[in-house]
């Protein structure tokens, strides 16, 4: 049996109780799928590949040198994507210089109030997408303020322009605003893909238990091998994309 990322966190009565109640069963790709990229940006994975305790002296939500070969993996899957005219939808944070929208983020972490001096002394905003995946033209680009993707932003309805039954989701963090938009998905009926080394999260743990209880219950969990096999198989044209007229990136 081929080993998960999650097997070691697992108690041997988990293993039973997972075996003994059906959970964890393949649904499938679907037939209309778009690739979700989860906040892969500088806020999450710093400006550079580094240990995570050097990362996070800068960047406090970085998740260091874990999000590095997964933005290799996700770089793979949006260029195949692309060239199959399957939609490329990248989500990434928005936020008032002063903060005051941040909201209930500013209550739950001691550093919070560190973001906007950041982004005033390095120059950068922590919300652009990292520049190795960076969108392109005809990419659909989203602004949230919550974790999950859907929620407060038009996500859903363009998921609908374009027909789209199903979602191939990567990016970061895999227990928070992967986690939440995968639930959102599920609520509202999507067939959903994670793919494993294409997500990453600043805790190892986290990072494990959230892929072994989205794969049990809201999402098929597969390496991006599978992911990327599928997406090679799939035809081209089945989309109509934004044309990308006028659009910098």
């Amino acid at each position: 049996m081929t080993q998960r990322i999650w097997d070691s966190f697992l108690t041997e009565r988990d293993r039973r109780v997972f075996a003994a109640s059906g959970y964890g069963s393949l649904q499938g790709f679907g037939q209309r799928p778009a690739l979700l990229v989860i906040d892969v940006n500088y806020f999450f994975c710093g400006d550079r590949p580094e240990p995570i305790l050097e990362s996070i002296k800068r960047w406090r939500n970085s998740c260091g040198e874990d999000a590095w070969p997964a933005i290799k993996v996700i770089r793979r899957l949006i260029d195949t994507a692309r060239e199959k005219g399957v939609p490329v939808i990248y989500t990434t944070g928005t936020a008032r210089p002063d903060l005051w929208n941040r909201g209930s983020w500013l209550w739950t972490n001691s550093r919070a109030g560190e973001d906007a001096a950041v982004q005033r002394t390095r120059n950068l905003d922590g919300n652009t997408v990292i520049p190795d995946i960076a969108p392109a033209a005809r990419d659909i680009v989203v602004k949230k303020e919550k974790p999950s993707g859907f929620f407060g932003t038009p996500l859903l309805s363009y998921l609908v322009l374009l027909g789209c039954d199903s979602l191939i989701v990567t990016g970061t963090t895999t227990s928070g605003c992967v986690r939440a938009t995968v639930l959102d998905a599920f609520a509202n009926n999507y067939r959903v893909t994670v793919v494993e080394d294409g997500c990453f999260d600043r805790s190892q743990a986290s990072h494990a238990i959230n892929l072994c209880d989205m794969n049990a219950k809201m999402a098929d969990v597969r390496p991006s091998g599978d992911v990327l096999g599928f997406l090679e198989q799939y035809p081209a044209g089945q989309f109509k994309l934004p044309s990308g007229e006028g659009m910098t990136r």
